[in-house]
């Protein structure tokens, strides 16, 4: 079902197209059109925190761009916070934030504290406030104290805080983050995650795109999943993982399975699919039952006489929910908004 529409929002796309043209050859130049987003149309409601996931090349960050001005649409449209993102886009620049993951955006041979300088006066931030201002995202982001050191100093982590305290500087009411966690460490990641549920909070509307699942599903209201440049599916991660054909989701950790074993258990009334990673000498097979199935005693059935070390059922988790969205729209054979 496509998005209809939020009153007042704050962020509304409609039909959002980009093609490239990209050419081959030398002497002989071939040029093709390639449609890196095919129609895309949301919205996004005030103060929420909406997620875009998607395979790389799917189109998220093509369509991050499109929303913050730094690509122009095909076709289609788009507004934030009222202003079109073609015909208005030094009045949409400044009322949002973009922070995008990796170590590009930053001085090296600056510190914390000069680089944010220099970006609250590109930011238009009175003079007269960049002080105070500074060190309250210093304070936020946990870089108090570590302001006057220079950023090729910093750990991985420590940019990307910095980075969101440079998106933060002229108090934006939206924020576009581009995977921002990607090559943090656990910790870092961890705390990312705190410091963008604290803006939330605060009222600020937030778009993310993540390839970690554990982190949408913990952050978003709700989430879009791109594929091919087209929605497949939008909702709340409580209805992404309810709209999944899959039951209980069986981990059996066993020695001494052939592939035998396999297509034996692949074709079990309820299996719906079976994968098997190896690990030393046992294999972990995991198992997605249809909903209502019970494969237990079917399973134990057909590993019997082999060393069973771990037999575990759980629910389906987003994860799960979105590799059986993009499966399906992969055996339909074209990618269809939903």
């Amino acid at each position: 079902m496509p998005d209809q529409g939020i009153a007042d929002a704050p962020i509304e796309a409609v039909d959002l197209r980009r093609t490239y043209r990209a050419h081959t050859g030398w002497l002989h130049r071939r040029y093709t059109d390639i449609e890196a987003v095919r129609g895309v149309s949301f919205s996004v409601a005030p103060g929420e925190l909406f997620g875009l996931l998607g395979p790389n090349g799917a189109g998220k960050t093509t369509t991050i761009k499109m929303l913050n001005t730094l690509l122009l649409p095909t076709s289609g449209s788009a507004r934030v916070l009222g202003y079109d993102v073609r015909s208005e886009p030094m009045a949409v620049r400044r009322r949002i934030g973009y922070v995008f993951g990796g170590d590009k955006g930053l001085y090296d041979r600056l510190s914390a504290e000069d680089n944010l300088r220099y970006f609250a006066e590109l930011y238009c931030v009175e003079p007269r406030d960049q002080r105070a201002r500074i060190g309250e995202l210093l304070e936020l982001v946990g870089l108090a104290g570590r302001e006057k050191e220079r950023v090729e100093g910093y750990s991985r982590g420590m940019r990307q805080r910095l980075h969101i305290a440079r998106g933060l500087l002229h108090r934006p009411p939206v924020l576009f983050l581009d995977e921002p966690s990607i090559g943090l460490d656990p910790v870092a990641a961890r705390e990312l995650r705190r410091m963008v549920a604290d803006l939330k909070y605060q009222g600020v509307t937030i778009v993310l795109t993540t390839h970690y699942m554990a982190e949408a599903d913990e952050l978003c209201d709700r989430i879009a999943v791109i594929d091919r440049g087209v929605i497949q599916a939008l909702g709340t991660p409580r209805e992404l993982k309810d709209r999944v054909d899959t039951g209980a989701v069986l981990e059996v950790e066993v020695v001494g399975a052939s592939p035998r074993h396999l297509s034996a258990l692949s074709v079990l009334p309820g299996a719906r699919d079976v994968r098997a990673a190896d690990r030393d000498d046992r294999k972990t097979i995991t198992i997605h039952a249809v909903k209502g199935a019970d494969l237990y005693a079917a399973v134990m059935s057909e590993l019997d006489g082999l060393s069973v070390t771990r037999f575990t059922s759980r629910e389906p988790t987003l994860e799960d929910a979105y590799l059986g969205i993009l499966t399906d729209a992969s055996e339909q054979g074209q990618s269809v908004a939903v």
